[in-house]
């Protein structure tokens, strides 16, 4: 496993579309979904997605117990989604405060569907079909933009409510994104 540098605003690989994966359950796969878990977890983080490390291709991964950063967040199930497809299950939005590992230091109020459902498979080629809704909905829909290469501040509707964490929430500590 490799830890890598995780890829920051600015840089131009975040924002090309990722390319479809072709063949699942390859030795190479496997390397760069445990990298992904590995970079995840040595930076606090609740996903990642292959563009966050320069691979352009559409494989995310999700899921904690518990989150220094989103303390309040109900827990996801750890989950590799490869070639992810999502459908909204309804056009209910919910907004809540996002960070990104890829914008270090700051947050924003960002709206995202309350309701999904999504579709790809998992490191095997084993179909994955889920709905999802909350923050659960949320962490996949932040994790799937980056296969498209949107980031959260791209989404922002009030920028007064996007800023350095600190700032936000002084006094409370909060991870630093």
């Amino acid at each position: 496993m490799t830890l890598h540098t995780i890829l920051r605003m600015g840089d131009p690989r975040l924002l090309r579309v990722a390319k479809p994966v072709v063949k699942a359950d390859t030795p190479e796969l496997h390397a760069l979904i445990a990298d992904l878990f590995e970079t995840m977890q040595a930076a606090g983080g609740v996903g990642l997605a292959a563009p966050q490390i320069g691979v352009d291709l559409a494989v995310v991964i999700f899921g904690f117990s518990q989150s220094a950063r989103y303390p309040e967040a109900p827990a996801v199930p750890q989950t590799v989604l490869i070639n992810p497809e999502i459908s909204v299950l309804d056009d209910a939005e919910e907004e809540g405060w996002e960070g990104c590992l890829s914008v270090p230091g700051l947050r924003g109020w960002v709206p995202r569907f309350r309701r999904i459902r999504y579709r790809g498979m998992d490191a095997y080629g084993n179909p994955i079909d889920r709905e999802a809704e909350g923050f659960h909905a949320r962490v996949v829909q932040h994790e799937c933009d980056h296969l498209i290469g949107k980031l959260y501040p791209m989404r922002i509707r009030d920028f007064s409510r996007f800023g350095f964490t600190d700032e936000l929430f002084p006094g409370q500590d909060i991870a630093d994104d």
